[in-house]
């Protein structure tokens, strides 16, 4: 069972119960049609990258679907939620890449992507041998990375959101869905 295609989504969702949030982020996101698997965080090799309107057209609703989820909520008012998948895709595509998932309060959009996006480089480049000082800063490592010619893209697909401010649930998702 290897996956051919993979498409990332986020979403939002707010209501007074906890359960119902998390089910209107993932209509918000257009993947609550199906039962999600959580699986790791592996790039597979070979994959190709398809648009979410592609991806879902590929799926039946009520499939079981494998899928990389961040999730974050609060019911706290005014609480900064964010949720993010970081990729790192390796230049030889018969290798795998990485995934990874943050999930953060009082995170921007750019501050968890850039920290799921480095999560997910810097496991690729141990397994690929790419010698590294990991305290340098992110935009050090990445231009590291990808001079070393083994790492060709890394991104980030984030969404966060202000909690409430009646105090209703307010939840977040980014998704990686993987397709057979």
């Amino acid at each position: 069972m290897l996956p051919t295609k993979i498409f990332f989504t986020k979403g939002v969702g707010i209501h007074k119960e906890y359960l119902t949030s998390f089910e209107l982020a993932l209509r918000s996101a257009g993947i609550a049609q199906y039962n999600l698997v959580s699986v790791s965080s592996i790039y597979p090799p070979n994959v190709k990258k398809v648009s979410k309107d592609e991806g879902v057209a590929l799926l039946p609703a009520g499939s079981v679907i494998p899928a990389v989820m961040a999730r974050n909520s609060t019911n706290e008012p005014n609480r900064l939620v964010s949720a993010s998948i970081g990729v790192a895709i390796p230049n030889d595509p018969n290798q795998y890449g990485y995934l990874s998932e943050h999930h953060p309060f009082g995170e921007t959009d750019e501050k968890a992507g850039e920290y799921a996006e480095d999560l997910a480089a810097t496991m690729l480049a141990t397994t690929l041998g790419i010698e590294f000082n990991p305290e340098t800063s992110w935009d050090e490592r990445e231009q590291l990375f990808k001079a070393s010619g083994q790492i060709i893209r890394t991104t980030n697909f984030t969404q966060s959101a202000i909690g409430n401010k009646d105090g209703l649930w307010t939840t977040v998702v980014a998704v990686a869905v993987l397709i057979e």
